[in-house]
């Protein structure tokens, strides 16, 4: 009796993920599989017309590891990541440790900060690009508070057009890392802190072995999901800079779509995106690993 109700359980879990795993196979799995399956083949426009593409093995791979400018923007994808992952998380951390306060107006002002996070990325990036635009309100506030005397264009500098779109992005991440390092803020109980308090504890020493060890899931959780958010950063690069200019700014989710769609490469575009694939792939096992590793 107990076999039988356990396995009729266990059916009706299955019918119920059912819906969603046919979904994801037909959305995602298939695309996927053709797109790993074009990486091993050469296939562009010519070959995609008469159907005489062959097979390549690995040399889409090894031609992009031997270009100078893929080698560029898979550099681009990790200073991009980093920096914003820095920023964002130091900048979100303290904010959380300011709104976890409680005093007047701490709701509204945290709700106000989090409609940056709310917006679309493709409003952000029209937004972005028209802030460091040469006649935007950056130029126009630098040029007011006299730290400029010309204005200059940021997008099409190199080094100004990354810290232009690492701006944007920790535009949106901060509320995002605020959001959820306040809630794990919350769960902290105050009778730890009164009680470090009342034994001589330091503000510095109650943050250190009670705030960061109570969150430490939280924070883990933050700089992961940031991490892999970050990596495969696609539409703010694609509206405000297209990868400009001379590949500056380029990712490897944009490099990938040029290769695709703009220069119709479409098994070396697929390579990159199987690279960009790979390597979420690899932190999302870290992930994984360590959450289990965490709730053992």
């Amino acid at each position: 009796m107990r076999t039988s109700l356990s396995a009729k359980r266990n059916i009706e879990g299955y019918a119920f993920i059912l819906p969603g795993m046919v979904y994801m196979l037909a959305l995602l799995g298939y695309p996927l599989l053709y797109n790993f399956i074009l990486g091993f083949r050469d296939v562009d426009v010519k070959t995609f017309r008469s159907g005489s593409d062959v097979f390549v093995g690995l040399s889409n791979y090894l031609y992009l590891f031997r270009d100078p400018v893929f080698r560029l923007v898979f550099r681009n994808t990790i200073v991009f990541t980093l920096a914003c992952i820095a920023i964002q998380f130091t900048i979100g951390f303290l904010l959380a440790l300011f709104f976890s306060k409680k005093f007047t107006y701490a709701g509204p002002i945290r709700g106000l900060i989090l409609i940056a996070y709310m917006m679309p990325m493709s409003v952000t990036a029209m937004v972005g690009k028209n802030m460091f635009g040469q006649i935007g309100v950056i130029n126009d506030l630098l040029f007011k508070l006299k730290l400029i005397r010309d204005l200059p264009i940021w997008l099409a500098d190199g080094t100004m057009a990354m810290s232009a779109v690492i701006a944007m992005n920790c535009w949106v991440g901060i509320p995002f890392n605020m959001l959820l390092l306040t809630s794990g803020l919350t769960n902290v109980p105050e009778e730890i802190y009164e009680s470090a308090a009342m034994d001589g504890a330091s503000a510095w020493i109650r943050f250190w072995k009670i705030t960061v060890p109570c969150i430490r899931s939280s924070i883990f959780a933050v700089l992961m999901l940031g991490f892999i958010y970050t990596f495969k950063a696609f539409d703010l690069m694609f509206i405000m800079t297209a990868g400009g200019p001379l590949n500056a700014t380029d990712v490897l989710g944009t490099y990938s779509y040029r290769l695709s769609f703009t220069e119709f490469k479409f098994s070396m575009g697929s390579s990159a995106a199987i690279i960009l694939f790979f390597c979420l792939f690899l932190i999302g096992l870290f992930y994984l690993r360590m959450s289990v590793t965490e709730e053992q």
